[in-house]
């Protein structure tokens, strides 16, 4: 085991709910459209990779607004604006990350490990997540932040691992991958890579029967549930 890549939303923080639906919302209101996507609503429309994508899909499933003489453009608008509506709630400081995270990769620093992020979430947002929850410190030492439209095909599409394992000019089979969903167990397994499945509120149903360890969250001391060893253990095991 070369390196750990996790992903972002979900992974590194709860951001979706309380981070990403909310600006969602933000966004429509601040349009003048009556759109509100509830909890449940929005656990539904995750099933979608990438902010884009989502809208899309809904808007497609319940209808576009009237008079929308370019939905490409519309869509773009409202995701800058919706991203601009996130970042600010990063910046707040409202949103933690979750147990383990921080805790696990100074594990990997001190051990020499590897370290990237693959997300579909837009660029700036990932790298504000990464520099105001963990530390422009930490930040540095990740190797690849890869995020957004670097790809064309978001996850479940392999294409975003298989270009961090080009970055990275590592294996595949040398790199284990933090998720939180299917779609992402997916994207890392058919890229030939390890999965760990740390659950949330909105994927803790999902079905993860291909990953290699499912468990709640990584957790910090005295409740660790994923550690440096235990990672090397599973792909020494295989």
């Amino acid at each position: 085991m070369k390196a750990i890549i996790f992903d972002c939303d979900g992974v590194l923080a709860d951001t979706e709910r309380d981070g990403h639906r909310v600006a969602f919302n933000k966004a429509f209101a601040q349009k003048g459209y009556a759109i509100e996507w509830s909890v449940e609503l929005y656990g539904k429309l995750l099933e979608i990779s990438g902010g884009k994508e989502r809208m899309i899909h809904y808007f497609d499933s319940y209808g576009w607004p009237s008079n929308v003489a370019d939905k490409d453009a519309l869509i773009k608008e409202l995701h800058k604006i919706k991203t601009d509506l996130f970042i600010q709630i990063i910046e707040s400081g409202e949103l933690p990350l979750r147990p383990g995270i921080a805790r696990l990769i100074d594990e990997a620093i001190a051990a020499d490990v590897t370290l990237a992020i693959c997300s579909t979430s837009h660029e700036r947002a990932v790298n504000l997540v990464t520099e105001k929850l963990l530390g422009s410190e930490r930040k540095t030492r990740f190797s690849a932040i890869l995020a957004g439209d670097v790809v064309s095909k978001k996850k479940p599409d392999p294409e975003i691992y298989n270009l961090a394992s080009e970055r990275l000019s590592l294996e595949s089979s040398k790199c284990v991958v933090i998720e939180d969903s299917r779609n992402g167990l997916l994207a890392a397994k058919a890229a030939g890579m390890y999965c760990v499945i740390t659950t949330n509120g909105y994927t803790k149903e999902e079905d993860f029967t291909e990953a290699d360890l499912i468990v709640s969250e990584l957790g910090d001391h005295p409740n660790v549930q994923v550690n440096l060893e235990t990672i090397r253990n599973i792909t020494e095991k295989s």
